[in-house]
This record gives C-alpha cells, sequence and structure tokens, in this order.
C-alpha cells in the first residue's frame, strides 16, 4: 500500500464515528473515558461485547456482525490503515453493532474494565516461532490473565489460525495451567461439527491457505 494511500485512510477513519483512537498516553494513565463505559456510552445498548484481537481487515468483525445483531463487536488493531476496510464497510452497511478501535493488544486491560467483555476472538495471528518473540503471542500466560481480567466469568475466547505451532502451543499452554478447552481440531474444515462461525465467515488470507490446501486449526476455551 502507498504511503499517499495510507495517509487518506488515516484521515478518513478520523471521520468515521466508529473509529476510536485513544493515545497510548491517555491509555498508560488510565484516562480512557470509555473503559467500563462501552455499552452506555458508545453502543447505547446492555448487548453482549464480543472483541476480534489484531482484526486486520476486520473481516471476521464484519462478518460476525452480520450473523448476530444482538451483540456489539469491536476489531482491535493497531494498524488503522488495515481497518479502514471494515470500518468502512460497517458504514457503507449500517452495521450500528460494529467499532473498531486502534491501540496495541497489550493495553487491552486500559481500554476494557473488568467482566466488561464477553467473548474474545484471535483470527490469524502471528504467531511469533521464535523463542525470544514468545512475549508477544496472543495466546501466551500473561495475554491469558489479561483477558481473564475483561472477560466475564463464562466468557469464550476463539482461536483461528493455520500456524500447526500456534495451535500446539496453545493447546499445551491450555492444558499446563488448567484452562477448560471447549473445543479443539486441526482441521475445521474436515469436522462437520465446527461451529459455523468458524466455517463460514473466511478471511482474505485464509482463503490463500486453503487455495494451498493448508489445514485451518481452531480452539475455544475459558481462561479459569
Amino acid at each position: 500500500m502507498g504511503s499517499k494511500n495510507k495517509l487518506r485512510r488515516f484521515r478518513e477513519n478520523e471521520t468515521f464515528e466508529n473509529v476510536i483512537q485513544p493515545s497510548r498516553e491517555e491509555l498508560e494513565k488510565d484516562q480512557f473515558s470509555l473503559k467500563g463505559n462501552w455499552n452506555k456510552d458508545f453502543f447505547k445498548n446492555d448487548n453482549p461485547i464480543v472483541l476480534e484481537l489484531g482484526c486486520g481487515k476486520g473481516e471476521y468483525t464484519i462478518g460476525l456482525s452480520k450473523q448476530d445483531s444482538t451483540k456489539n463487536f469491536i476489531g482491535i488493531d493497531i494498524k488503522g490503515a488495515r481497518f479502514w476496510r471494515g470500518a468502512k464497510t460497517a458504514i457503507e452497511e449500517d452495521l450500528e453493532n460494529v467499532a473498531f478501535l486502534r491501540t496495541q493488544i497489550e493495553l487491552i486491560d486500559r481500554v476494557f474494565a473488568e467482566n466488561e467483555v464477553d467473548e474474545i476472538w484471535i483470527t490469524f495471528p502471528d504467531p511469533q516461532i521464535k523463542y525470544k518473540r514468545t512475549k508477544h503471542r496472543l495466546t501466551n500466560a500473561e495475554f491469558l490473565q489479561k483477558y481473564k481480567h475483561i472477560l466475564k466469568a463464562e466468557g469464550l475466547v476463539n482461536l483461528k489460525t493455520d500456524s500447526e505451532f500456534m495451535h500446539g502451543y496453545t493447546l499445551g499452554l491450555l492444558h499446563g495451567e488448567g484452562h477448560e478447552i471447549l473445543y479443539a481440531h486441526h482441521d475445521i474444515y474436515k469436522n462437520e461439527y465446527s461451529p459455523k462461525a468458524v466455517r463460514e465467515i473466511q478471511t482474505f488470507y485464509e482463503k490463500q491457505y486453503l487455495d494451498q490446501g493448508k489445514p485451518i486449526t481452531y480452539i475455544q476455551f475459558r481462561i479459569k
């Protein structure tokens, strides 16, 4: 993507009512006004809140919102030029249960209050295979504790990935820490019992992986 195109998208994001872009300083000082107030002040309803972490173009955020209008969906990514597409689509299609938030995932507990979130989706994250990159894996022990803080007691986490490494790493961690695994499969398109949302929503890159014959894996779990 050219730099001019990126700048245009950044400028357009600033005009979108469904895009929130707090400063890092604001979050680090714990001064973000929507924390604990997403339902009341932004969505203006009491519907469950579902997050997509590292949402990219927002394909899952948009897809899930179309499947269930009784929930609120927030796509989160630090790269605003990417989720511009999802934000624009939500506006064009009058999807009032969709928002996009530009921030780092490690600040997630500065953005949402304790027990404010009902469900989290992590779709095709960078597996960060090198050991020294473990701290950046979105399913490492530290991130799981951040998710636990903002999730309600029965809150769900979904991991969908093409990375066998990420799938295996996460399963091992979940077993080792005693978390509740509700569903796990190493090839969802070969399992007729795979959840609807996992099979029917496909990202741009997922379609490429499928064309290459790569299996898509999925885990759903609760953090204990």
